[in-house]
């Protein structure tokens, strides 16, 4: 967690959408007269505003939350992880032209995942001149010094277009407002894009949303910043902050690996003085500081920190804050917004580093990726094995548009393997197989190519169509275990094969009334022939399908994980078959001792908290004071049983494999151990291994 911790930025927020449809405005085109004269006023307006000798100070509170967040996985698919969540009070003071100081007068906070982050000392406040003539954040180290759109500079860097008309509800009142797009003129320089939305009648800046240019980010390893300022009016005359809202999203540079760190921040402002009379002597010294530590114990907070996360705060999705950026990539050519071209070293996960199964023994790994620029990427991959002696591989070329649609080429030689889940993380596999000759892999040789194509998301799911030819054969086991020893591997027929597949994922999301659901779904055509001298052929249709939904209940949390897979066609080649058992498949069964040409799987299961002793872990804070018990039911239905295999080999007849079994969550839910009993004439079988939130990376 270390590693993640330092992949984060600072800050975060989401955007406040509008409350009204929007109305009879059609788009308009950029830099027409009524859009430059729309901008030109709100200029003047806010210049006015900044030199208003009217408001000589004034007074406020502020409440917010600075959540930081993990996301895993390849491709980042699935929604974040709250690693460590702040709530934060803040005393605000103000006085002409540009004095600042802020007070921390309550912090508390809750860590869920082990980490050392310390957050910029700015993100700790908020923003209060709404930037003058030039934006700036993280002391100048994420961005600096970026034209701002309402100023004289910007109204010469930028293009302008009202894209519609709302109604914007506030505290006190509803403002009608123009949506006005902005992009820069030149996108390869530091700038904002993003929307304005302006007050139809008096020009007055109402919300600002935006992120910036690949340009405007001063450190390689932020990939984007999203902003969001809304104000209020104060006073009938003042338009003052209301509410904040950022993330910043950053991922390493030389290391192309699927962990990302995200930082969101979310501020309500209220409560204004003005013209109290402060004195200057008030704002010398830091601008944010904090009260002493015995005055921050005594705020009243109400709950506890994740009780008072706001719903959108704590949901799977920010979907506000991805509609900021994906205005912002619609907006400018997505090289602008994507990290500058780079040649990082390629992993998908630590397995890919090194691992140790039966077939290859110790095998070593890594790749390289490198960006051509105009969304244009080549890849190169390798692995040798030192017991099988053999390299394994891939050259892939692709291109992608910020969409997600894109196309990608592919050779390679792999071994893949049989099972449609995975039945254990890759680095609890390497370790068991390596010491004790449990190795929960059947993997069989697959030389070929492919050609993909990335139709992007739809309906809520990402879709790929997939064609390629392909030899496929079988693998021997080649490796000795310290103790014990292992298993054969499926003797996979020797063919050719020409593979069509349509796949869709639909990654984590909030569905029904707060209900979590995670889904995807394979269909494939495969024609083959046996190689060799008077080799017969055929063609096999498959299909898998799965989904997870997961219901909070308080506290507690029920999840319920539901798979289905099915082949047919006259001759079936053993590796397209359906194989079952093992910790995850079937648990208190036998590893793929299900094998069929139609099997489903039911999971059920209760997690709730218990009380577990606490343990220091230095600087990375303490762990959880609870851990989770997860009892389990767990049936397995295997139809159109295949028989034997592979050689000495048992494995069971059609029917119905039902299990029950206990998990408990220990260190932030990190470490899981199973405890599990088939019903079936099955066994007793105990697991130890990450949480499967993690087995993506391991």
């Amino acid at each position: 967690m270390r590693l993640i911790a330092r992949l984060a930025l600072a800050a975060a927020a989401s955007l406040s959408a509008p409350l009204a449809a929007p109305r009879d405005a059609a788009a308009q085109a950029w830099n027409d007269g009524r859009t430059r004269a729309l901008v030109e006023r709100a200029t003047a307006r806010r210049a006015q505003q900044l030199a208003d000798t009217g408001l000589m100070d004034y007074r406020a509170t502020a409440r917010g939350y600075l959540t930081f967040l993990a996301q895993l996985g390849e491709g980042f698919t699935e929604p974040p992880r709250i690693v460590k969540a702040d709530q934060l009070a803040l005393e605000v003071y103000w006085r002409a032209p540009d004095l600042s100081k802020q007070r921390i007068v309550g912090r508390r906070d809750t860590l869920l995942l082990p980490t050392d982050i310390n957050y910029h000392r700015d993100h700790l406040g908020i923003v209060q001149n709404n930037f003058p003539s030039v934006i700036r954040l993280g002391d100048g180290d994420e961005v600096l010094d970026v034209p701002h759109p309402l100023s004289a500079d910007g109204l010469a860097a930028y293009d302008f277009a009202i894209v519609d008309s709302l109604r914007i509800r506030l505290p006190d009142r509803q403002v009608e407002v123009y949506q006005v797009r902005v992009r820069p003129k030149d996108d390869a320089r530091p700038r904002a894009v993003g929307a304005l939305y302006v007050d139809r009648d008096e020009g007055q800046v109402v919300r600002m949303a935006f992120s910036f240019t690949r340009a405007a980010l001063r450190d390689r390893e932020l990939e984007d910043v999203s902003i969001v300022l809304e104000n209020a009016l104060v006073s009938g005359r003042f338009w003052l902050p209301r509410r904040q809202e950022i993330e910043i999203r950053r991922t390493g540079s030389w290391l192309d690996y699927p962990a990302r760190g995200i930082i969101r921040g979310r501020w309500e402002i209220c409560c204004y003085e003005v013209n109290q009379g402060f004195a200057v002597e008030q704002f010398t010294g830091p601008e944010i500081v904090q009260a002493p530590l015995a005055e921050q114990r005594r705020y009243p907070w109400q709950g506890q920190v994740l009780d008072s996360l706001p719903p959108d705060v704590r949901a799977v999705s920010d979907e506000d804050v991805r509609a900021v950026q994906e205005e912002a990539r619609a907006l400018v050519r997505a090289e602008a917004l994507a990290r500058s071209r780079a040649l990082s070293l390629r992993a998908r996960g630590a397995s890919e580093i090194v691992r140790f199964n039966r077939v290859e023994g110790l095998a070593l790994g890594g790749g390289l990726t490198r960006r051509l620029g105009r969304g244009v990427s080549v890849a190169a991959g390798g692995r040798y094995g030192f017991d099988d002696e053999e390299l394994k591989g891939e050259l892939a070329l692709g291109w992608q548009r910020a969409s997600g649609v894109g196309v990608r080429l592919s050779g390679y030689r792999r071994y893949r393997d049989v099972g449609d889940v995975a039945e254990t993380s890759g680095l609890r596999n390497s370790v068991a197989a390596q010491e004790f000759g449990s190795d929960y892999t059947d993997p069989y040789d697959a030389i070929g190519g492919t050609a993909a194509l990335e139709l992007g998301t739809r309906l809520g799911a990402r879709w790929r169509l997939e064609a390629g030819v392909e030899d496929q054969d079988s693998l021997a086991v080649h490796a000795r275990p310290a103790n014990g020893r292992f298993e054969p591997t499926l003797p996979a027929a020797r063919l050719r094969a020409t593979r069509l597949a349509l796949t869709t994922a639909r990654p984590t999301a909030l569905a029904f009334l707060g209900t979590e659901l995670r889904a995807g779904a394979e269909l494939r055509a495969t024609r083959f022939r046996a190689r060799g001298d008077g080799g017969e052929g055929g063609d096999v249709g498959r299909a898998f399908a799965f989904a997870e939904v997961q219901r909070p209940v308080g506290q507690q949390r029920l999840v319920l994980h539901t798979t289905a897979a099915g082949t047919v066609g006259r001759a079936v080649p053993p590796q397209e078959l359906v194989f079952l058992g093992g910790p995850t498949s079937a648990p208190g069964y036998d590893f793929h001792e299900l094998a069929g040409r139609f099997g489903a799987t039911q999971h059920v299961e209760w997690r709730l908290p218990v009380p577990f002793p606490s343990l220091p872990l230095g600087r990375f804070g303490r762990t959880s004071p609870s851990a989770t018990l997860a009892p389990f039911v767990h049936v397995a239905y295997l139809a159109r049983a295949a028989g034997a295999t592979r050689p000495g080999y048992h494995t069971r007849g059609a029917g119905w494999y039902p299990s029950l079994g206990l998990g408990t969550q220990l260190l932030f839910d990190l470490l899981r151990v199973d405890v599990a009993r088939g019903l079936s004439d099955g066994r007793w079988s105990f697991s130890v291994d990450a949480s499967r939130e993690f087995w993506g990376i391991l």
